[in-house]
C-alpha cells in the first residue's frame, strides 16, 4: 500500500453484533494492502464481549479509549482501564468484556491485517437470527478465530454477573 487510508466516522460501517455491544469496522486487510485490520467496539455494561479464542497468524491490540475492559491474557484475567494498551500475541488465548459494572470503548487492531470484516457480519446475522452459531463455528480457519475453554475466563465471568449481595 503506497497511499494513506482515511476513515471517517460518519461513513465508516457500524454493526450490532448483540443486544449490547457495536462493531465498527475502520480498516480489513484489503485497505491497508495486508498490515492491518482495525475496528471499534463499544461495550455496554452488560455485554459478554468475545469469548475465549487465538489467532495463529495475527497478533492483536486493544486499546481501551473510554471505560474498562476486563481481558483474558492466556491464563490470567486483567483489567484494563482507559488509555490502557493489551498487545496479545498469535497463539495466545484471549477474551474481553466490559469489567464489572462498566461499559468499555475499545480500539482492536490486528497485524498483519486479516480480512475480518465478514467475520463481523456473520456475528451481526446470528444476533438478527438470519444466521446459525454453527457458521460461525464453521468459519474459524477461514477468519482465524479458533475457540478454546478457560477456566479463569468462566469464573471471572461468573463473579461479574453474580448476584450482588446487598447485606455486604
Amino acid at each position: 500500500m503506497n497511499r494513506s487510508l482515511l476513515v471517517r466516522a460518519a461513513t465508516a460501517e457500524t454493526l450490532t453484533d448483540g443486544p449490547a455491544s457495536l462493531i465498527t469496522l475502520l480498516a480489513d486487510s484489503g485497505t491497508t494492502g495486508g498490515a492491518l485490520t482495525a475496528n471499534r467496539a463499544t461495550l455496554r455494561a452488560d455485554s459478554p464481549g468475545a469469548p475465549p479464542h487465538y489467532h495463529s497468524g495475527a497478533t492483536e491490540m486493544f486499546f481501551v479509549l473510554d471505560g474498562q475492559l476486563q481481558a483474558l491474557d492466556g491464563d490470567s484475567v486483567v483489567t484494563l482501564d482507559t488509555g490502557d494498551l493489551l498487545v496479545v500475541p498469535p497463539g495466545r488465548p484471549h477474551a474481553f468484556a466490559p469489567a464489572p459494572g462498566a461499559a468499555a470503548d475499545v480500539l482492536i487492531a490486528f497485524s498483519p491485517g486479516m480480512n475480518r470484516f465478514d467475520y463481523y457480519r456473520l456475528l451481526e446475522r446470528v444476533h438478527l437470527g438470519t444466521a446459525d452459531i454453527a457458521e460461525v463455528r464453521a468459519s474459524s480457519e477461514r477468519f482465524d478465530n479458533h475457540y478454546v475453554d478457560s477456566p479463569a475466563w468462566r469464573a471471572a465471568r461468573a463473579a461479574a454477573t453474580a448476584p450482588k449481595d446487598p447485606t455486604r
